[in-house]
Order: structure tokens, then sequence, then C-alpha cells
């Protein structure tokens, strides 16, 4: 595949930020956010959200940052360093999604840097990571704030209780997700587990941009969402066009799923190693 072009040595690179949780599993969350940023040779950029307690056989529990540190890691890189992209990843719960998007409009970065919205409920065990009464904040006050948002099916059921089984609901809830604010909505259809496809739809409100790819036969995915959203977040830092990040995005979270290992005794992580490679 073809990559995003690599910053001469000496120069400072193109900085993406994400804001997350951290995975003590090395799995997903910032982890597979940074190993994605630095396999596309961007700086990465960090304010953890929270720490979670977690292995391959799922979270155990979870921490949350306080509120005032969460504000002052984005507004210490923003201020100093510069943020070119950023996405998001767990948030936990109405105060830190609040925090997040005062601390975004407050710094001057609402509609001039690229925000990918990954709006992460759950673990792929089905481990809660937002608590159910943040779901309000999310769709209220940071989905209006998104260049793109990048739900899952279970994500999508518990955002606009859609159940998608097939193209025309996949339709539905684009429309029912653009309506939340985002200027664009990539439903993913990974979870449609009946499909030997991997079908997902892109919206802005007019147009569907279709991404379907072959399923890769693997039980270790952990981390596929944050890391398709971190490469998207990349690209749209180098000034690509959100059509052609998430076609980007797609090909890199493919070939990371084709490399995934197992790890520990459940499910292992996609792979961004695999560009050490080839």
């Amino acid at each position: 595949m073809s990559f995003l072009p690599l910053t001469p040595p000496g120069q400072t690179p193109l900085r993406v930020m994400t804001i997350a949780g951290s995975d003590s599993g090395g799995g997903a969350g910032i982890q597979a956010d940074m190993r994605t940023f630095a396999m596309l040779g961007m700086h990465g950029l960090v304010a953890v959200t929270a720490v979670t307690v977690q292995n391959s056989l799922g979270v155990k529990g979870f921490h949350e940052i306080p509120l005032d540190v969460i504000a002052g890691q984005i507004e210490a890189v923003a201020s100093d360093i510069g943020v070119q992209a950023a996405k998001t990843g767990m948030l936990a719960s109405s105060a830190i999604i609040d925090t997040v998007a005062d601390t975004w409009r407050g710094q001057g970065l609402a509609g001039t840097v690229p925000f990918v919205v990954d709006p992460v409920c759950a673990s792929m065990h089905g481990d809660p990571l937002l608590h159910p009464s943040a779901l309000d904040s999310l769709r209220g006050r940071l989905f209006p704030l998104a260049t793109l948002v990048t739900p899952n099916l279970d994500e999508v059921r518990l955002l606009v209780d859609v159940d998608v089984v097939d193209d025309a609901s996949q339709r539905a809830a684009a429309h029912a997700l653009h309506a939340l604010g985002p200027q664009w909505v990539l439903v993913k259809g990974g979870h449609l587990r009946a499909s030997s496809q991997s079908p997902d739809l892109l919206f802005d409100g007019t147009d569907f941009f279709e991404f379907d790819t072959a399923r890769i036969d693997t039980g270790h995915d952990h981390g596929a969402g944050d890391t398709l959203a971190a490469a998207i977040a990349s690209a749209l830092a180098h000034g690509y066009p959100v059509p052609d990040a998430v076609a980007f995005g797609k090909r890199w979270v493919t070939e990371c799923l084709r490399a995934a290992y197992p790890l520990g005794h459940g499910h292992g992580p996609v792979s961004a190693l695999f560009r050490l490679h080839g």
C-alpha cells in the first residue's frame, strides 16, 4: 500500500493528538494510536483521560484523570507545540466530554483543526468504558465539533437506536448520526459478523461513499477502531480530503488486521508494525 509522506530527518513532522484512555495491555487506546502515529511518521501528542486496568481478557476497571489535568494536557501542547489533527477515544464521563469540548473550543481549535471523534462506549469484550449518562454529552457537546465520527455498530445502537443489519439500515444510521452535528459520519460495518465483507459507509449529509473490503479472518482485532481513527487523523493532518483520508485509514487498518498477533490468553492486537517488514 502507499503510505503518507515522511518528514526528512531533522525537520519537524506533523503533530497529531490522541485524547483517550491508556490500555495497560498495550493493545488499544493511546498505545495503539501512538504506534500508528509513529509508523506513519507523525509526532504523537497525548492527553490521557483515563487509566484502564486491562489485559487480553477484558477490562478489570479504570480510573478517570482529574478534569484540570485533562484540560491542562490539551492546553499545554496546543499552545506550544501545535496540533494539525486530533482524535478522541475513551472519554468515560459527561464531565470529561464537557471538559474536552470546552478546552477544544477555548484553544481556538474548533473548526480549524480536523477532529476525529471515535465514540468509544465499550471494549471489544463488552466491558463499559463510558458511563450511560455520558451519551447525551457525547451527542450534544462533542459530535457538533467533529470533522468525522467513527462509530461501530454497537455504538450506533447506543447513540441513535438503529440496529444496522444491512445497507438500508446502515444508511438510516448515517442520516441519524449526521443530524447530531458532525461534518461527516463513518458507520463502520466490521461488526456485521454474518458478512464475508467489512463494509464501511461514509456520509456528509448529501453523498454516500462506500469502502468495502474482504473480512480478515482473525480472532486478534483488539485496537482496530483506535488504529483506524488514528490513521484517518494522520491523513487529515496531511491535508487529505475526508473521503481520501478514510480510504487510507481503511487500507491501513486492513493491513494491521492482516498482521495481528496473539497476546496473552484472549484477543491479541492489530499490528501497525507490519510496516517494519515491507
